[in-house]
């Protein structure tokens, strides 16, 4: 039986447990595992089927979804298959910085009343969580990669038209190979890797 561990903040176990442990045993019931819980450190445990480690796998980003904010409806979307859980550290985008300027950062990218998280999710089709010092995404390969794209410009200081015109051109562009059956171009090679 393959075992996971995770740790989540602790101001989200009560999120994670649920109203009367309804939301554990949702995830438990759903993905076919066993999970534990220490509510005075956060820490879970989570054990899943031998014919199926996959569902051990799914349970884990579940958890560490809703540990990132997600609500846990959103976070069951990660059930989908090929929907992946992805984690920004919003630190290591911008560097070490003071408090302010990371409440600034996060700001920029949650934007006045929530407008330019919703237009990210809107435009690349991801669920996104901004939570400490880390940006979250749900989504398909595809939809990760334009939301990490769109994130990683917007902490980077690029204006939020510029980068909604790019989420936008980028849809496009995935509808159009879509309707014809092309493949998406493969990403460039890094040059680091040679």
């Amino acid at each position: 039986m393959p075992v996971l561990f995770a740790r989540i903040p602790e101001d989200r176990v009560g999120v994670l447990i649920g109203s009367g442990g309804r939301t554990k045993q949702e995830i438990r019931t759903r993905t076919e595992t066993e999970i534990d819980v220490d509510t005075e450190d956060g820490e879970v445990r989570i054990a899943g089927p031998d014919a199926d480690p996959i569902r051990a796998l799914k349970a884990r980003d579940i958890v560490v979804a809703i540990g990132r904010g997600f609500s846990p409806e959103r976070a069951m979307r990660l059930l989908k298959d090929n929907t992946f859980l992805q984690v920004l550290d919003i630190k290591f985008t911008t560097g070490k910085r003071e408090k302010d300027a990371l409440r600034r950062i996060r700001a920029r990218a949650i934007g006045t009343r929530g407008r330019a998280r919703s237009r990210i999710e809107e435009l690349s089709g991801c669920s996104m969580s901004v939570y400490g010092s880390t940006i979250a995404l749900i989504g398909d390969e595809e939809q990760l990669d334009r939301a990490t794209r769109a994130v990683e410009l917007l902490l980077k200081g690029s204006e939020h038209s510029t980068v909604f015109h790019y989420l936008a051109r980028a849809r496009r562009e995935a509808a159009v190979d879509d309707l014809l059956g092309r493949a998406p171009p493969a990403p460039a090679p890094d040059a680091d890797a040679e």
